[in-house]
C-alpha cells in the first residue's frame, strides 16, 4: 500500500481531465471504476467547457467544475479556479491528463494525494504538482488513465462508459432514426480538428455507395463547423442519394443519433468515440495518431501509414497518411463484420 493511500470509506476525490472531447469520453471508465469501488464517494471532474457536456449529468459524477480556456494564464483565473476546487474539500485529485494544467488544477483544489503520471506520460510540470506517480504499463489512454487508481487499491476494473444522454435526445434521435427508410443506417464523419486526421470526401462517397449496394444501408453524413458541413455536402452530391445530410445537432444530440445506427466510420476525432460510448459498431480511420493510444476501444482502426514526428508537426501536415487508406481497405472491414454478423446469427 502507498503511504499516501487512503483508508476513507467514502472519499472526496476530484479527476482531472480538461482537454478534447474525445479524451474526456475516453477517461469516463475511471469515474465509472470509482463509483464501483467507493459508493458513498463524492467525485467530482474538473473540465474545460468545451468537453463539459461529455461530463455533466454523468450518473457517476457528483459534480463538474468548469473553467474556461485560459484559466491558468492569469492571477484572476487561477484565483477564481483555485475558489471554485476549493469548496469542495477533496481529500484526493488523480491527474488523468498529464500535463501542467491538470496537475495544477489538482494541487490548487488542495488535495493531499494527487495522483499522476511518470515517465514520458508526466508531460510539463505535472511531475512537480503530484505527490503520487504510476509508471502506466498500457499504451491506450483508456487503460492508463485506470492504472492510476491502482494506488487506491482498484485492478483490473470493468471498462464502461455511461455515456450520459437525456430521454429526451434519444427520442428525438429515434424518431429521425424513423423516418429514414433503410433497413441499415451508416453515419459518416469527415470532420476532424487536424487536416492530417481527414480522409478525403469521394472516398467515404464510394464507401456509402458500396454500403448501399451491397449491404442496403442509408450513409448519414454529420458535421460540426462551417468547413465540415462543405466536406458533408461535397460527400452526399457524389453518393448519388446513398448519403445524407445529418441536421445540426448538439453534442448529445449526436451522440444519441449516433446510438441508433448499425455503423460509424470516422477518423480520430471525439464523435469516434461517443460511438465505442453508445455502443455502434465503429470504424476508425488513422494517420497523424497511433491506434495503440487512441483507438476506438475495442472496435477496428485502420492504418497503413503513420506521419512520424512531433505533435506541431503531425497536427500542421497534410493527409497523406490517410490518403494511404483505400475505399477498398475500408469495405474489407465492413465485409467482415458482416460476414462475422452472419456467423453469430447462425
Amino acid at each position: 500500500m502507498s503511504e499516501f493511500e487512503t483508508p476513507l470509506v467514502s472519499p472526496r476525490i476530484l479527476i482531472s481531465r480538461m482537454s478534447a472531447i474525445g479524451d474526456a469520453i475516453l477517461t469516463l471508465p475511471v469515474a465509472c471504476s470509482l463509483r464501483d469501488h467507493f459508493p458513498e464517494a463524492y467525485i467530482g471532474w474538473v473540465v474545460e467547457t468545451k468537453s463539459a457536456p461529455m461530463v455533466r449529468g454523468h450518473r457517476a459524477i457528483d459534480t463538474v467544475i468548469e473553467l474556461q480556456r485560459g484559466w491558468f494564464t492569469s492571477p484572476k483565473g487561477l484565483l477564481a479556479a483555485r475558489a471554485a476546487l476549493r469548496e469542495h474539500r477533496f481529500d484526493i485529485a488523480i491527474d488523468c491528463q498529464g500535463n501542467s494544467k491538470s496537475a495544477l488544477a489538482g494541487k490548487l483544489s488542495g488535495a493531499k494525494q494527487r495522483i499522476g503520471f511518470s515517465g514520458k506520460h508526466a508531460m510539463e510540470l505535472s511531475r512537480f504538482f503530484n505527490s503520487e506517480t504510476v509508471a502506466p504499463v498500457f499504451h491506450h489512454v483508456t487503460d492508463r488513465s485506470l492504472e492510476l487508481l491502482t494506488p487506491l487499491g482498484i485492478h483490473n476494473p470493468d471498462v464502461r462508459w455511461d455515456l450520459p444522454l437525456e430521454p429526451a435526445d434519444r427520442k428525438w434521435a429515434a424518431n429521425y432514426r424513423n423516418s429514414i427508410r433503410a433497413p441499415h443506417v451508416a453515419i459518416l464523419n469527415p470532420g476532424g480538428t487536424w487536416k492530417s486526421k481527414l480522409w478525403e470526401a469521394d472516398r467515404f462517397a464510394s464507401t456509402a455507395r458500396y454500403l448501399a449496394d451491397r449491404y442496403g444501408y442509408q450513409s448519414l453524413v454529420v458535421w460540426g463547423s462551417f468547413e465540415e458541413r462543405l466536406m458533408a455536402e461535397e460527400i452526399v452530391e457524389l453518393s448519388e442519394k446513398t448519403a445524407t445530410l445529418a441536421p445540426d445537432t448538439s453534442l448529445k444530440t449526436l451522440a444519441a443519433l449516433i446510438e441508433t445506427s448499425d455503423l460509424f466510420l470516422s477518423g480520430d476525432t471525439g464523435p469516434l468515440h461517443m460511438a465505442v460510448a453508445v455502443g455502434t459498431r465503429t470504424i476508425g480511420l488513422y494517420g497523424a495518431t497511433r491506434p495503440g493510444d487512441s483507438g476506438p476501444y475495442g472496435h477496428v482502426a485502420l492504418q497503413l501509414q503513420y506521419e512520424s514526428g512531433s505533435r506541431r508537426h503531425r497536427r500542421n501536415a497534410d493527409n497523406r497518411a490517410m490518403r494511404a487508406i483505400g475505399v477498398e481497405h475500408v469495405c474489407a472491414v465492413i465485409d467482415d463484420m458482416h460476414a462475422d454478423s452472419i456467423v453469430r446469427a447462425a
